[in-house]
């Protein structure tokens, strides 16, 4: 098959699985946002990747804006429209497309339709419902309006899809409200780039490089917004229980920076996020891994970074709500502590909990890495997504 895999943030697991599909004899190209400054994955070709594998960086004109609304929605439907272009010019037999604003959404299937792809709905967060919630709140009566727009737009897209892959069983209540057919709708969970994220040792070149080495060190990566509360990263640099190093982008950095220059806090370290290609040493040098999701955050929402962290060997501390999925997933593995959003003391209590008892530590790294390898199996994931896509193929053909 002629495959487009449209990630719009660009995450390192959805890029192993166009190279593991393109593996397997099927032309791939890897479409995600080049406007997106978080952190991605290997976007490039490598030395080793097959010659039916190409990545394409979708550009757009200006700067696009995650926090003035305007700016962000203009941007979204300029996106969109550069995304449905090369779905124009390419003429792929499938369109599968994640993480992507409902309105970058809407011109991507019209393309589809007009190039005659299957299009493949990959549902990996309700992104118009979260919209709604948003807008409610900043613009009380306007934004209702504007999130019913969103609703209708989303709805709408999912049952158009000639298929739909959500990442968990939880997602069919709301499929199940709009009217979407069972038939149309797959579960494939997310997963880690296990394959590139090996356990590390702690003493390693990149903790040497920053003069880590043999010091406690509770580590933060990813995206950092003020939503994710940073405050409880700069708790931890506080207690002086261990460094507490932060590689990330996002206003919730750029807060740290402003406290580091004030207060000194010479146990938090803030760096820019690292390449792909020392990701697993970024998340060795730790001792223990930290995440954040905000009280708000879908229930069933699993950041990437949570199941990087899986794969990595270490114990993690996740502030999030406790019905949230990656809250789940830590608290069954037993992969790590769950404490609730803001809990300041908890989180810092974690984390001496893991520094004071290093056997413990290592039990909980190990039960992790035991379900990264259980259920991050990239063959088994791409025998699925083949399947998905011969679904798709055939509902577009009797449609």
């Amino acid at each position: 098959m002629r495959i487009l895999l449209h990630d719009y943030a660009g995450h390192p697991f959805q890029a192993e699985l166009s190279r593991r599909l393109a593996r397997r004899g099927h032309q791939v190209l890897h479409a995600f946002f080049a406007g997106d400054a978080g952190p991605k994955g290997r976007m490039t070709r490598q030395l080793d990747d097959p010659a039916t594998l190409d990545f394409a960086a979708i550009e757009t004109p200006g700067d696009y804006s995650k926090t003035n609304f305007i700016k962000r929605r203009s941007g979204d439907i300029a996106y969109g429209k550069a995304l449905a272009a090369r779905i124009l010019a390419d003429r792929p037999d499938i369109v599968i497309s994640g993480n992507t604003p409902t309105e970058a959404q809407e011109p991507v299937l019209k393309a589809c339709r007009t190039a005659g792809a299957g299009f493949v709905f990959w549902c990996q967060d309700f992104y118009s419902i979260a919209a709604a919630r948003l807008l409610h709140r900043k613009l009380p009566g306007p934004g209702h309006l504007v999130g019913a727009w969103y609703t209708f737009l989303d709805r709408r897209q999912m049952r158009s899809a000639d298929h739909i892959v959500l990442i968990t069983d939880a997602f069919r209540a709301q499929t199940s409200a709009w009217g979407i057919p069972e038939d149309r709708i797959s579960v494939i969970p997310n997963w880690g780039a296990i394959d590139e994220i090996p356990v590390q040792d702690k003493q390693n070149s990149w903790a040497d490089e920053h003069g880590l080495s043999g010091r406690p060190v509770c580590l933060y990566t990813g995206t950092l917004a003020l939503k994710h509360d940073p405050r409880l990263l700069e708790a931890i640099a506080r207690s002086g229980l261990a460094d507490m190093v932060v590689v990330a982008f996002g206003v919730g950095k750029d807060a740290l920076e402003s406290v580091k220059a004030r207060d000194g806090l010479d146990r938090l370290h803030l760096l820019p996020l690292q390449p792909f290609d020392r990701f697993a040493e970024v998340l060795g040098s730790a001792d223990v891994l930290t995440a954040v999701i905000e009280e708000e955050a879908g229930e069933f929402s699993v950041p990437s970074k949570v199941l990087s962290y899986l794969c990595a060997g270490r114990p993690i501390i996740l502030s999030a709500p406790k019905d949230n999925l990656a809250a789940q997933i830590i608290a069954q593995s037993g992969a790590g502590i769950v404490v609730g959003p803001g809990d300041t003391d908890g989180f810092v209590t974690a984390a001496q909990s893991y520094l004071d008892n290093p056997a413990e530590a290592a039990r909980a790294g190990k039960a992790g890495r035991a379900y990264a390898e259980a259920n991050f199996d990239l063959d088994r994931v791409a025998d699925r997504f083949e399947a998905v896509f011969e679904r798709a193929l055939s509902a577009r053909d009797a449609a």
